[in-house]
């Protein structure tokens, strides 16, 4: 009998998950991140399995908006974590479902005053305990709902990561653009004091004028170092949106296709649909809410006792004795309220979360859609002025060749061209800006690539669980 028990307990050992250790290193983790770079051969695969294209050539003579979000995605470690959230969630759908094991009772008896025909009397007994009222359904529904609304928030980590790309590199194309317009402001500057310098020697200026134009290209030229020192730092961020070391960027170029582009007058209405729609937190929201409703019947199932079946077996001095026992929770003294009021007042939480983040989305909807149609209107305006004053500069340069105007007088209206420029320019980034906002506040998880969804492609299969059957 011995032998057939420890066949047995082998035969169920043997399914058993087997530990192994997977030591973090914070030297090794520092190494992984200093080594992480755009030339990546397995950044390579994973930009040509998602863009659907081959990248002829590696590593890639320039990188747009598109490529480098998927390298963000490739490489963020917010992403990570908001997938490893995921693989613990899903892991709670297999806790959830799981059935409750029979226990095995073995109870040897000896009788030491009548040694016939046996005086042995081994008792055993099974305990097969039956879940009723559904909890085991109401277990694996809150399950689904927390792995959902765990799922949905990678996609909300996505948006912040693509957001986090999209306005470092405009951020970085509106600095290089303001350093080339600094600095041919700038010339005109270096020039328009040169002239006047000479037009003092001459007596037809006086110093202060001189002075004031010495002044303006002082301030020039600290604008161009600013302008300078804002496009490194910016360089910088987009070095940390993407995941990587501010090096691994050195040499890179990039290009903005869609800079200076705007889709048009945006509707509130639709903004407002697309967003309930579509939005992941919403999507999150209803989905902790599903969870916080399972909960709830799962609590109100426990009022419900589970029944324990305990069939029976003793040899008793050479007697065979079978039973079967019954046994019931008798919900007397407890039936579960306090468990359910719990439960009923999380629902309410989750109700309340969800109602505050709606109003939250609508809000934020409001005041995107509002200040898009703004800055979408003040940059149509600033258009206008640059090119009012390109057509007038047009007209100085020809009026100059006929001696109507001096040199000093182009000069002058070249200054107020560039200060066009640069206001357009400033109106520009404006209008990205509120672009960002409005896509971020329409945010919708059906844009993202699927890779977005599993695992993180840099984590190698000797870091997955060892099942043994």
């Amino acid at each position: 009998m011995s032998h057939r028990l420890s066949t047995i307990l082998l035969c169920l050992l043997a399914g058993c998950v087997r530990f192994q250790p997977q030591p973090l290193s914070p030297v090794e983790a520092a190494t992984g991140l200093e080594s992480r770079s755009l030339d990546n051969p397995d950044l390579k695969a994973f930009l040509e399995k998602n863009l659907n294209r081959e990248l002829n050539t590696w590593p890639a003579a320039q990188w747009d908006f598109e490529m480098l979000t998927l390298a963000a995605f490739y490489y963020h470690p917010s992403l990570d974590v908001a997938r490893a959230r995921w693989a613990v969630a899903e892991a709670g759908k297999i806790t959830a479902g799981g059935r409750p094991n029979p226990t095995l009772n073995v109870t040897p008896g000896y009788n030491t005053t009548t040694l016939t025909p046996s005086p042995w009397m081994p008792l055993g007994s099974l305990d097969i305990p039956i879940e009723t009222a559904g909890k085991r359904g109401y277990r694996i529904a809150q399950a689904v709902g927390l792995s959902e609304s765990a799922r949905l928030n990678i996609a909300s980590v996505a948006w912040q990561v693509r957001s986090g790309v999209r306005r470092s590199l405009a951020a970085l194309q509106a600095a290089q653009e303001a350093e080339v317009l600094l600095r041919e402001q700038q010339g005109f500057q270096t020039q328009n004091l040169g002239l006047l310098e000479r037009q003092h020697e001459a007596g037809a200026v006086s110093a202060f004028e001189v002075s004031q134009a010495g002044i303006a290209a002082d301030n020039a030229r600290l604008a161009l170092r600013d302008a300078e020192r804002q496009s490194a730092e910016v360089r910088v961020q987009l070095a940390e949106a993407v995941g990587v070391r501010a090096n691994a960027l050195e040499g890179v170029k990039f290009t903005f296709e869609s800079w200076g582009e705007l889709p048009g007058e945006a509707s509130l209405a639709d903004a407002r649909r697309q967003a309930l729609l579509n939005r992941s937190d919403i999507l999150s929201g209803l989905a902790d809410y599903a969870a916080s409703q399972a909960a709830l019947q799962l609590e109100i199932a426990k009022q419900y006792p589970d029944v324990h079946l305990q069939p029976g077996y003793q040899y008793d001095q050479g007697d065979n004795k079978w039973s079967l026992g019954l046994t019931v929770e008798l919900p007397v003294l407890n039936q579960n309220q306090g468990p359910i009021a719990e439960a009923k007042a999380r629902r309410a939480e989750a109700a309340a979360r969800f109602n505050a983040l709606q109003a939250g989305v609508l809000s934020e909807i409001d005041r995107a859609v509002a200040g898009y149609h703004a800055a979408w209107q003040k940059r149509a305006d600033a258009d206008e002025l640059l090119a009012r004053s390109q057509k007038q500069e047009q007209r100085s340069r020809a009026m100059l060749d006929a001696g109507e105007i001096s040199k000093g007088d182009l000069v002058a209206l070249r200054l107020q061209l560039s200060a066009s420029a640069l206001a357009r320019l400033d109106a520009l980034v404006k209008s990205q800006q509120a672009l960002v906002q409005l896509e971020d506040a329409l945010q919708s998880p059906l844009g993202l690539p699927a890779s977005v969804w599993q695992t993180s492609p840099r984590v190698s299969e000797s870091h997955q669980v060892d099942t043994h059957p």
